[in-house]
């Protein structure tokens, strides 16, 4: 094998002896070889045919610096010399174990000025690295400033109790009672279009003008039916304890005659204002449970409320109507017992073990 050159890389004269054409043969009909070692055989054995370096590139498949490159090769180093590429200078130097350490620990520290958390940016830019550096370190030890977990620590010290009871309801409410979830949607926007507009009809799609005007706000109340899914509902002007009272006037009317009514609702001021334990104490046979304090969350007459009609249009004229929907998973709410007029004494529901339990607690707020 010898390679002539006349100090131009087009010039270069590849001559292949017999046992070097043989093996760039068995490279070439070799299946399992790599793309890149066919290519280069077929570089040298097309470029000892003393075919144009054009046209060897383009039987190659590869462009005429690659020829040239690999021609000169195969004259310096041989069929060896095809199978294997050049060693390349390294990359940036790894980072250094102090390097790593301190971004580490800077990690977990305070960010700088008023920022709330680390940011990768910020980060390379104090060690004068590379962003992607950062984000490698991070992820190999599970650092994720941005993604902060929230808690809170109950100082209740019957929260387990109210818990039971309250979830019990849900989970496995008393027999011949109706366990309600209340919830309010407050500040809705009443608002109407400045114009009336044209229905949808065939070829035409409906309008309505771009601006509004306002009507106020209203109020909507709504108690959720545990077992069967209905809604009862108002709208009200205002969201007090004098509402309140008169939603919890609508719900005992809308309940048959004879059942216990068990009313979850939320720590708002309204619900454990003094009329409003008046109104239970003025109830027979009346009792409270607080829910744990401070303890927000969804319930489902909460979700009722986003995706209700009237959370969306805010008629404050509109009638209650049950609704059916499907209740959804539920979070601990404070639990108000509210029999139901009917004349006679009220028969006492058969609770199970997880239901509502007798606590009078004459002090404790109805929240």
């Amino acid at each position: 094998m010898t390679c002539e050159s006349r100090g131009m890389a087009q010039t270069v004269n590849v001559i292949v002896p017999v046992e070097d054409r043989e093996r760039l043969l068995a490279i070439i009909g070799d299946r399992n070889r790599p793309l890149k070692h066919v290519q280069r055989a077929k570089i040298v054995l097309f470029s000892a045919e003393r075919l144009p370096v054009v046209e060897v590139a383009r039987q190659a498949g590869l462009s005429r610096p690659a020829v040239w490159r690999w021609q000169q090769r195969y004259g310096e180093q041989g069929v060896d010399g095809l199978l294997h590429d050049k060693t390349r200078k390294p990359g940036k130097t790894p980072l250094s174990a102090k390097t790593i350490a301190k971004v580490l620990e800077l990690t977990c520290s305070e960010p700088p000025g008023e920022a709330t958390h680390w940011t990768g940016r910020a980060m390379a830019k104090a060690f004068n690295i590379s962003l992607r550096a950062v984000q490698r370190l991070w992820a190999a030890h599970r650092l994720q400033p941005h993604r902060p977990r929230t808690f809170k620590r109950s100082n209740d010290p019957k929260l387990a109790e109210k818990v039971e009871d309250v979830v019990g309801l849900y989970m496995n409410p008393p027999a011949h009672a109706v366990v309600v979830s209340i919830d309010e949607k407050s500040q809705i926007q009443a608002l109407d279009r400045t114009q009336p507009g044209l229905p949808l009809k065939p070829g035409k799609c409906g309008t309505m003008t771009h601006d509004y005007k306002r009507n106020g706000t209203t109020t909507l109340f709504a108690a959720l039916n545990i077992l069967d899914g209905t809604i009862i509902g108002r709208c009200m002007k205002q969201h007090r304890h004098q509402e309140f009272i008169r939603f919890l006037n609508a719900v005992e009317r809308n309940v048959p005659a004879g059942k216990v009514i068990h009313a979850i609702v939320d720590n708002y001021a309204a619900h454990k204002y003094s009329t409003v334990l008046e109104w239970l104490a003025n109830h027979p046979d009346g009792r409270s449970i607080s829910r744990p304090p401070q303890r927000r969350g969804s319930t489902p007459s909460k979700d009722f409320s986003r995706s209700s009609p009237a959370a969306k249009s805010a008629d404050p004229s509109s009638n209650p109507s049950p609704i059916s929907k499907t209740p959804s998973s539920a979070t601990s709410r404070r639990t108000t017992r509210i029999p139901s007029h009917s004349s006679g004494p009220q028969p006492q529901p058969q609770s199970s073990k997880s239901s509502l339990r007798s606590l009078n607690h004459p002090n404790e707020s109805i929240h």
